[in-house]
């Protein structure tokens, strides 16, 4: 009856995720020019996280929110997202040391990790599906420099034992959003020397 039960859950894992399989990208419509942000300095750093954002503590492989993370300790997921952000938006923009002050201004859509059970249990699956949208305007006058740019940022998730080899090597959840998301930003903001976009293939959420 064990060896039955398990044989019926794990189809039915494999049930759940396969409607999932499919392209994920990291991408925005055009990089900012290198030759223009080089005259920006951001001093204001806009996170936002929206209240109307769903958050699931839910331990299930597929919760049904905007928000699902457990990078953190239990508590207020969108200060959480929040602070993940703004870390990965400072250093992103840290190359930007240019005469004009600008503000960074990020509305986060979606932060879609994974929940403990699909961590731990899953293999060779799994994405971190994350979105936003970027703005950069002037910090006096309050002028549209580049954006409203909407942009995906999903990641590949690490689960099963290479989840727990990471971990142990530092290459957090969070660490790995963070660097990724650092990186991103670098890249649409022209500070940074790479084009992060490209797509994968993925059975995730």
């Amino acid at each position: 009856m064990i060896f039955t039960r398990r044989v019926f859950m794990g189809g039915l894992v494999t049930g759940l995720l396969s409607g999932c399989a499919g392209t994920w990208t990291t991408d925005y419509s055009d990089a900012i020019s290198p030759a223009v942000s080089r005259g920006w300095r951001v001093t204001q750093f806009d996170i936002r996280v929206p209240d109307s954002l769903t958050v699931s503590e839910a331990n299930v492989y597929q919760p049904e929110a905007d928000i699902v993370w457990r990078g953190d300790p239990p508590g207020d997921r969108r200060a959480q997202v929040a602070a993940i952000f703004d870390t990965a938006a400072r250093r992103g923009t840290s190359n930007l040391r240019g005469p004009r002050p600008v503000r960074l201004t990020i509305n986060v859509t979606q932060f879609h990790a994974l929940s403990d059970i699909a961590r731990k249990r899953l293999s060779r699956s799994g994405v971190h599906n994350i979105s936003f949208v970027a703005q950069v305007s002037d910090a006096r006058t309050g002028q549209v420099l580049a954006g409203p740019e909407p942009i995906k940022a999903d990641l590949v998730a690490y689960t099963g034992q290479q989840a727990l080899q990471a971990d142990l090597q530092g290459q957090t959840q969070k660490v790995r959003i963070t660097d990724h998301l650092t990186r991103v930003l670098a890249g649409w903001t022209g500070a940074g020397p790479d084009d992060v976009r490209a797509e994968f293939q993925r059975i995730g959420r």
